[in-house]
């Protein structure tokens, strides 16, 4: 039981209470224009509208020091990146996102808005409605994320549906996300560009749904770098590839693009690239970028002929 404290004392000299904290929180991140029948912050459990198709669920922690270094970045970002990693994964699925949950744990006298700010910035950018969630103490800062969206039509894109021969794209140049840490910690400004791509990710939410109606056979997003990512990819399909490329982003190096990380681009797999290309331009996206095929052999897994070795993020459990 909580120790019990004076009411004439002064606000500062004894904690908030979470029902005020609660409530400046839902004036942060609370949605003002609630879909009709749906119910989000303020009741034991969110209620959505009936889904379309497959409903879609992931869910993603992150944690200060070790998914944000909180010497280099403003507490912010960490609501930010973990929205993001999120619904990033609805992405890679090919989902429409539907709403998230999220649950924060944080020692006594964290900044809760502030985090929740950040939050709230991913929840418009990305159009996904915070619908509810939990705050607890705890000895860390962490943030849990459960999102879940929605696949209609021909259901969600797997990484286990590559097939031999298909083409192998990305969406877009990598390594952008480990030169932005790097920069930072080398002194660059939070304004600097790539410094903005590894605090602020951009989850590929438009790109992942074109890939699906374009009938792409696989997809997953590339958040612990293309050099762990494509082989589980590869695991998952029960086969091998032969890449010609990678395409590094400007103002990072070939080893950043490899297993940095955190891109958050998406990794596609089609036998009909062509398809591809032509909705992506239908819908004002970017070009997708070829960088390799699927091939039978499980064990073929190359880069210009040389073997491509397993290596990206992996946290140490």
């Amino acid at each position: 039981m909580p120790a019990p404290v004076d009411p004439t004392s002064p606000q500062r000299d004894y904690p908030q209470r979470e029902d005020d904290v609660i409530e400046r929180i839902a004036q942060i991140v609370g949605q003002r224009n609630i879909p009709k029948g749906e119910r989000h912050i303020g009741d034991d459990a969110a209620v959505l509208a009936p889904f379309v198709g497959q409903a879609v669920i992931s869910t993603d922690v992150a944690v200060l020091g070790v998914h944000l270094d909180p010497e280099l970045f403003p507490l912010e970002d960490l609501g930010f990146k973990a929205v993001a990693a999120a619904v990033s994964d609805l992405a890679a699925m090919g989902a429409r996102v539907r709403g998230a949950v999220v649950a924060v744990t944080a020692p006594p006298g964290t900044d809760l808005e502030e985090l929740h700010r950040g939050m709230a910035d991913a929840s418009i950018v990305t159009n996904c409605p915070i619908v509810g969630g939990d705050l607890a103490q705890g000895r860390d800062v962490s943030v849990a994320v459960t999102v879940v969206g929605e696949c209609p039509g021909r259901g969600a894109v797997y990484r286990s549906g590559a097939k031999v021969g298909d083409e192998i794209l990305v969406t877009g140049p990598l390594g952008r996300s480990a030169a932005g840490l790097r920069r930072r910690r080398d002194g660059a400004p939070l304004s600097d560009e790539l410094v903005v791509a590894h605090r602020r990710p951009w989850p590929r939410l438009s790109e992942g749904m074109a890939a699906r109606g374009a009938g792409a056979h696989a997809m997953m997003d590339l958040s612990d770098g293309l050099g762990l990512d494509l082989h589980r990819l590869c695991d998952a399909s029960n086969v091998g590839f032969a890449l010609f490329d990678v395409p590094v982003a400007a103002g990072a190096t070939y080893e950043e693009a490899i297993a940095g990380g955190e891109d958050y681009e998406l990794l596609i797999t089609t036998d009909d690239a062509a398809r591809l290309r032509l909705v992506f331009l239908d819908r004002g996206l970017r070009e997708p970028i070829t960088i390799g095929t699927v091939v039978a052999d499980r064990s073929s897994r190359t880069l210009r002929g040389e073997f491509f070795e397993r290596r990206g993020w992996q946290h140490q459990l």
